[in-house]
């Protein structure tokens, strides 16, 4: 798809004219989302310059992300988007930015790039330059991703607030049973926070390394009141750095606890088993030694023999129970 927007704001959609040569009028934003190989032929032919491909906008060096190349800024960083509620996706997107015309490039829908293109410009006001679209659609950028830090922290406090409340009160075995699958909830949406935490900081950092670039290398031709919105920018995305370096603090000990919760009830699990184990040992000994067949046992005699057996078994059983209650193992 090939969108245009003049310096008003005004946004058309047209269609790839092969005979045309030149920009249609006021044109500062071209904004390419899923280009097809004839529109990204048409803005080479009528802009001069290069569209950078899919794989050329996935290169992690920064040298492949930033570059200068006559009069034109090659940009690209990852951003992330969420086409299902709770599975964010890294995406490239790459900025062409020139004194007139600033060209994007991206492969999934991204709100901030719609809302900057909804946005219309007063009558009265002064018209955009490449340089205003540009440093619009990373502010739009920079709030989306505050937002999903927030969103983020909300739940990470919700999930602490789960993880370490008092159990809940009933049977045992419904509550262990209960405490068991709600753990396996909070390890997936925790994971799910780590891992939408990566992806933000992936994001972080492109900008941060785009806003100092096109600061120093735009600096005779950036508009005026361009460049505080740049350092102001910086700041933002230096904050939401250390924000996110925190939520992936709270991640990590978030993760630490709910398997220290995991370990706990499997340890728990593992001594009612041997409480069990070490009790059956003494009844099973007792009756294994009376059941012995040998014809000059004293107390196959006995009159009371039978009741006294089953009394030394239940006594057996019951003295390991009531020592290892008098020594708080369970």
């Amino acid at each position: 798809m090939l969108m245009f927007s003049d310096s008003r704001g005004v946004r058309c959609q047209l269609k790839v004219d092969k005979e045309s040569e030149r920009l249609p009028g006021n044109v500062v934003w071209i904004d390419l989302l899923r280009p097809e190989p004839d529109e990204m032929g048409f803005v080479e032919r009528i802009t001069g310059l290069k569209v950078p491909s899919h794989d050329e906008l996935s290169e992690i060096e920064s040298s492949s992300r930033l570059r200068a190349r006559g009069g034109a800024l090659y940009l690209s960083a990852p951003l992330i988007y969420r086409p299902e509620p709770d599975q964010p996706i890294s995406t490239p997107v790459g900025f062409v930015l020139t004194r007139n015309c600033l060209i994007t490039v991206r492969f999934a829908e991204l709100s901030s790039f719609g809302s900057v293109a909804e946005h219309r410009l007063p009558p009265d006001s002064s018209r955009m330059t490449s340089a205003d679209v540009f440093i619009e659609l990373l502010e739009a950028v920079v709030d989306r991703l505050a937002d999903a830090l927030e969103r983020s922290a909300s739940e990470l406090d919700s999930l602490s607030h789960r993880l370490f409340r008092k159990g809940p009160s009933g049977p045992l075995t419904r509550r262990r049973s209960m405490d068991d699958a709600d753990l396996r909830v909070i390890l997936r949406r925790v994971g799910h926070h780590g891992d939408l935490a990566s992806k933000i900081r992936d994001s972080l950092l492109g900008i941060a390394r785009i806003v100092p670039f096109v600061s120093t290398m735009a600096a005779d031709w950036l508009p005026t009141e361009v460049k505080p919105r740049l350092d102001t920018l910086r700041q933002d995305v230096t904050s939401l750095n250390d924000y996110d370096a925190h939520l992936v603090n709270k991640v990590q000990l978030l993760l630490d606890a709910t398997l220290g919760m995991i370990n706990i009830d499997q340890n728990n699990i593992i001594k009612v088993l041997t409480i069990v184990s070490v009790v059956g040992v003494p009844p099973t000994l007792v009756a294994s030694m009376y059941g012995m067949n040998f014809r000059n046992m004293p107390e196959l005699e006995w009159v009371w023999g039978y009741p006294y057996g089953l009394t030394l078994i239940a006594l057996s059983a019951v003295l390991p129970l009531v020592w290892f209650k008098w020594r708080g193992w369970f």
